[in-house]
């Protein structure tokens, strides 16, 4: 064997079923071995929808995903990609061709500093220097993919390492692979201070975030909120972990969150935080998020605690275990039932409201996903890009299962949703595959549709199309006068004079698919259900108000407990 076989045999061995990659000069001996192993490799084109595909995968299934890029531009590519899993936590490895050892730190043709481009954005980098210990990275750069707070591994490999013969042994000892993971057990102190707290606490509030999902811990969840009788919120990234039609689910939080998810947050007395980080798009102002909140914190990452929010009881340890050892020790405060009632209240109060202009045929927006809903029972994956279509379907799109809930968090990554949705599918092919997306984002990685044809790849696409790049638009139209600079994309659509630049649905047919443009609410219904049953990759595309508003909205560093209410006067 060489190098480049010894890197594919320990892929196999890790269980490692497809990968993403794009081929270049310094991985052509690990593609000349592809052949040798049971592994699919799907080529992407452009490597950042390598990495992107190999987060969709991991996402969609909990497993570590793979992705393949040569040196040089190629490793450049890569790093949005692998920032965004960093950002939100998801398990990949990146494997990475480099120039010969001999020419390394010479400035030769495609060198890049793999390891010191992404040392900022990955939970572990390598670059391999002696090919007798390429079998214990592999093993080990899964091994810290996988376990305590996820996230993305580089393995760097010179381009003459992949081709030295090997010597060695595979066999790699697992007890001696490095990892930071939480002790086994939590603090025995901790737990007893947090229950103590909780079955004190008249009005708690759960706060969940991506680790409750990571952790595998939502029968844990269910069943610790049930016994304790405590409302759910959760964090877009949350969003999938609690059963959404449950008496005691909420709402998702923060700055496009329900008015009444951020009520009951933010009035709470004890707010146990589970998996979560108290992002900015959560918290508003620091100074100003529930001031009065005792807060109880769990995460698998000691450096969160305290990071942004002082907890008076922080317990590190793995959230599936915690709420494990928490469930006996909590018990029902018999004040708690009215508040329960209250947050009940406040839902009725402010509802979220998939809008609809029968009169005029507008298509809204919220309509459009309470359609999708409707459409799929919750049981579909739903991938999105960044955006106010991102916003939209938060809102109305209920997942019925964990993992079907797949966006761009931390980052919030334009271009994340196509390639996250093939590489979903992938992971969970038996099921209905949905993007949702906008104008701006779905040109961010449009080359990727190409996957999607060869591969059969049965993503549906929901277009969300306006004109303008949303998000940054309502932003201008909200805090800098109406100034759309730069943000518009093109013409004002007619069903005479379609917008152009590009025509969507002509570059579907440019690339095999197929497609379809709507701008009459009468026609949402069926147009989607053509859409679910092509096979293949489909488009419909909906043509919007370019000035469509997500609300309700907390300003950037203003107060989550005052969010901006939707204006009055819109038909429902």
């Amino acid at each position: 064997m060489n190098g480049a076989e010894v890197v594919l045999e320990c892929l196999r061995r890790e269980g490692v079923e497809v990968v993403f990659g794009y081929p270049g000069g310094a991985v052509i001996p690990l593609y000349d071995a592809l052949h040798k192993v049971d592994i699919r490799h799907i080529l992407v084109r452009h490597e950042q929808g390598a990495a992107l595909m190999a987060g969709g995968y991991a996402r969609a299934s909990g497993q570590v995903g793979v992705c393949i890029a040569t040196s040089g531009p190629g490793v450049t590519n890569l790093v949005t990609g692998i920032a965004d899993a960093y950002m939100d936590s998801i398990p990949i490895v990146c494997l990475t061709g480099q120039v010969p050892r001999p020419l390394i730190g010479k400035d030769s043709f495609q060198e890049i500093d793999a390891t010191g481009i992404t040392l900022p954005v990955v939970k572990h980098s390598y670059l391999v220097r002696d090919l007798a210990e390429l079998p214990q990275v592999i093993a080990e750069a899964f091994h810290i993919a996988r376990t305590g707070r996820p996230g993305p591994v580089l393995v760097d490999i010179p381009k003459d390492v992949q081709l030295e013969a090997f010597q060695g042994s595979l066999e790699v000892d697992r007890a001696t692979l490095r990892s930071k993971q939480p002790a086994a057990e939590p603090d025995g102190a901790s737990l007893a201070a947090a229950a103590e707290l909780l079955n004190q606490a008249v009005r708690p509030t759960l706060y969940v975030g991506g680790g409750a999902l990571a952790s595998g811990a939502t029968a844990e969840l269910l069943a610790f909120a049930e016994a304790a009788d405590i409302p759910v919120t959760w964090t877009l990234m949350g969003k999938g972990a609690f059963p959404e039609d449950h008496r005691l689910a909420v709402g998702m939080i923060g700055m496009h969150g329900a008015a009444y998810a951020n009520y009951a947050l933010t009035r709470c007395d004890v707010m146990l935080t589970v998996g979560a980080r108290f992002d900015d798009r959560v918290t508003g102002k620091l100074a100003t998020f529930a001031p009065e909140a005792k807060v109880i914190h769990i995460d698998v990452d000691r450096a969160e605690l305290g990071k942004n929010r002082w907890p008076l009881v922080g317990v590190e340890g793995d959230l599936k275990t915690v709420l494990q050892r928490l469930l006996p020790r909590v018990q029902r405060h018999p004040e708690r039932a009215a508040w329960v009632t209250q947050v009940q209240d406040w839902k009725a109060q402010h509802p979220l409201v998939p809008h609809r202009v029968k009169e005029t045929g507008e298509i809204r927006p919220q309509h459009l996903l309470e359609q999708l809903n409707r459409l799929t029972g919750g049981q579909a994956i739903v991938s999105t890009d960044v955006g106010q279509h991102q916003m939209w379907a938060a809102q109305f799109y209920r997942p019925a299962e964990p993992r079907l809930w797949l966006t761009s968090g931390g980052a919030g990554t334009m271009g994340f949703g196509l390639p996250a949705a093939i590489g979903a599918w992938f992971a969970r092919p038996g099921r209905a595959n949905w993007l949702v997306t906008g104008d701006g984002s779905l040109q961010m990685n449009i080359q990727e549709l190409a996957v999607a044809v060869l591969e059969r790849v049965p993503v549906k696409v929901l277009l969300i199309n306006n004109g303008y790049l949303g998000m940054v638009r309502q932003w201008q139209e909200l805090f800098h006068g109406r100034n759309y600079s730069e943000t518009w994309l093109s013409t004002v659509a007619t069903p005479e004079s379609p917008r152009i630049s590009p025509d969507f649905v002509k570059l579907f047919e440019a690339y095999g698919a197929v497609g379809r443009r709507v701008f009459d609410d009468a026609d949402v219904e069926e147009a989607m259900a053509w859409a679910a049953a092509v096979d293949g990759p489909a488009l419909v595309e909906f043509v919007v108000h370019d000035e469509e508003n997500v609300w309700p909205m907390v300003p950037a560093g203003g107060d989550t407990a005052a969010p901006i209410l939707e204006p009055e006067g819109v038909d429902a």
